[in-house]
């Protein structure tokens, strides 16, 4: 079929203005934030603002044959969002209403395109909050936080973005909108066709509409804990030491030396830069916050820490909290960065970092370390080049070890940031075949024709 037919179908569904060609599409919109993914060239891109839009979209994708990548803000880091070749990109951007807040049920239900840190303002006025926090959460989207179950800060004690799903619409491979879950706190009805759907990085339909579970806003501001560390394993000893202790702290964040450095360079933040790694601890414990935080403390000093101490100062807090969010863009405005998401048994936390530190050595190639200690998710760094073959190649190799070390722990390929095309040979040294097959078969029975991108996750 020739584009313009096709383009000709897809504006009988929506407005002709938000109905891109090939060659009007931004190439920013091709790919996400992973480096060296490869990515295609799609045929059209439709910019739905509801979900009669989507319908008509995948319903003629559907008829012609023609292979369907949803994207959001594409902050995502594995290739998930990539476009492939004869594809129609749905790009969510424009879905961007908050349908409802309900203070009385404690829910919210919005569109995909609706940006992370918008609700959590929106809910924030109602004395409400939205837990799920990645670091993209300034401009990733609620959707594609679904998509891809992201994480952030405050997985430790809060979960992620799964634990606070109670439902979506989504449209499926006929071009048909359906309700998976729902506003209610509890829901066993049938298979759990929404968790499918959560963390599926857009393989199975594209998602429409979610209704997320809220809680409470403190009133009480949180106590900060902070250590400096001359070593990588001592930090992750600090770790092992918060999780036997039996505390659960609302945030456990590791950064390293090279992202403390690259933090500073870059905003001027008075960050210690002769440091080796820092630890940020938060409590939040309802009468108990400073409490918990001296045993936090204790923690931090007991492995080894050559400065701790804790503090209630908001403002001190959030710079530090703030450089820990900064530390992949830090890096990534200095050259490309390929960024792993491993995550191990926290109290393996000191053998992996202390694995890397091997990798890093054998491969002559700089690891910056940044992580959601608490819950034994690590997101180590490695500066790559577009240029530099030898280079490229090296880097591939530790990605590899890097991978190859986690399971070798008993951990995973990735923790938060999915599989997309950059994780694959993970996932299938990781699992099993007769996993690999189930998951196979989960794909073709709710995409039997292969629609929702393509090649991405279980290829």
């Amino acid at each position: 079929m020739y584009d313009d037919q096709l383009l000709q179908a897809l504006r009988s569904g929506a407005p002709r203005a938000r109905v891109l060609a090939r060659e009007d599409i931004p190439s920013g919109l091709l790919h996400d934030e992973a480096a060296g993914a490869r990515y295609g060239q799609a045929r059209a891109l439709v910019l739905p603002t509801d979900t009669q839009e989507v319908c008509a979209t995948v319903h003629t994708c559907a008829r012609l044959g023609v292979p369907i990548v949803a994207r959001g803000a594409g902050t995502g880091l594995s290739g998930g969002a990539n476009a492939v070749d004869g594809c129609v990109l749905i790009s969510t951007d424009r879905m961007n209403r908050v349908l409802e807040v309900d203070t009385d049920n404690q829910t919210a239900t919005v569109q995909p395109g609706v940006v992370n840190d918008d609700l959590k303002r929106l809910c924030a006025e109602r004395g409400l909050w939205y837990p799920p926090d990645p670091a993209s959460s300034a401009w990733s989207t609620i959707g594609g936080n679904v998509a891809t179950n992201a994480g952030g800060i405050c997985c430790v004690k809060y979960g992620v973005t799964r634990d606070h799903v109670l439902g979506i619409e989504a449209v499926v491979g006929d071009g048909t909108a359906v309700r998976l879950g729902g506003p209610t706190v509890k829901g066993v009805a049938g298979y759990d066709l929404l968790g499918l759907f959560v963390g599926s990085e857009g393989t199975l339909g594209v998602i429409t509409e979610v209704t997320v579970r809220l809680r409470s806003r403190s009133t009480r501001p949180p106590v900060t804990v902070v250590g400096f560390f001359d070593r990588l394993t001592a930090a992750g000893e600090a770790v092992v030491s918060v999780t036997a202790s039996g505390t659960t702290p609302a945030a456990l964040e590791l950064v390293d030396r090279h992202c403390l450095r690259a933090v500073e360079a870059w905003k001027r933040m008075g960050m210690d830069p002769d440091a080796a790694v820092l630890l940020l601890a938060r409590s939040d414990a309802p009468g108990a916050a400073e409490e918990e935080a001296r045993v936090l403390l204790d923690c931090f000093k007991s492995a080894g820490a050559t400065w701790a101490d804790m503090s209630t100062d908001p403002v001190e807090a959030e710079a530090l909290f703030e450089a820990r969010r900064l530390a992949y863009p830090a890096l990534a405005r200095l050259g490309p960065v390929l960024t792993e998401d491993v995550c191990v048994p926290r109290s393996l936390m000191p053998e992996m970092l202390a694995r890397i530190e091997e990798i890093s050595a054998a491969w002559d190639t700089p690891i910056a370390n940044i992580a959601h200690a608490g819950d034994g998710n690590l997101h180590p760094l490695i500066r790559t080049s577009r240029s530099d073959a030898a280079a490229t190649d090296r880097v591939q190799h530790v990605f590899e070890a890097i991978m190859e070390a986690a399971i070798d722990l008993g951990g995973t390929v990735t923790g938060e940031h999915g599989i997309g095309l950059l994780k694959q040979d993970g996932m299938r040294r990781e699992m099993s075949s007769t996993v690999m097959s189930l998951q196979r078969s989960v794909k073709q029975a709710l995409d039997p024709r292969n629609l929702f991108n393509p090649g991405k996750v279980v290829p």
